[in-house]
């Protein structure tokens, strides 16, 4: 399955109680469709007693299946909170967009995207244009003589 559609069969799980283990939400997701992988984010993944980060991903064999567990489940409540379920965004790349330690124009596809092809852009073929050209009678400070 590519990234993309991983991504696509993937929910995000928001509001989870500190005590809810990956076994309680794969219970509660389970008659929504085959799941491949239910992953509960810890805050120190070195020590296994220390609790999640209070969300977790569910991803389904079928993206049909995640829309059907968002229809169902967002707003429900699940160990005495209410949960929200919604769509899982792929993660950004730190190499990509604001944020990443590349410069935008040295990132792959920025150049071919914003290259000055818009029709206020000077094109390389074009003679240049006169800066001075209708600046015409502007050579004499203050205001024009009648």
């Amino acid at each position: 399955m590519s990234d993309g559609s991983r991504w696509k069969a993937t929910v995000h799980v928001g509001g989870l109680a500190p005590h809810v283990t990956t076994s309680n939400v794969l219970d509660a997701f389970i008659p929504f469709g085959e799941i491949v992988e239910v992953k509960l984010p810890k805050n120190d993944d070195r020590n296994p007693s220390e609790p999640h980060k209070g969300f977790a991903y569910v991803e389904f064999e079928d993206s049909d299946d995640a829309g059907e567990a968002i229809n169902n489940m967002d707003q429900a409540e699940f160990f005495g909170r209410t949960i929200k379920v919604s769509q899982a965004k792929a993660p950004k790349s730190a190499q990509e967009g604001l944020g990443s330690k590349t410069a935008v124009w040295e990132q792959e596809g920025w150049l071919a995207e914003n290259a000055g092809d818009d029709d206020g852009a000077a094109n390389a073929d074009a003679p240049s244009a006169d800066p001075m050209q209708g600046l015409e009678g502007l050579d004499v400070a203050g205001p024009k003589q009648a």
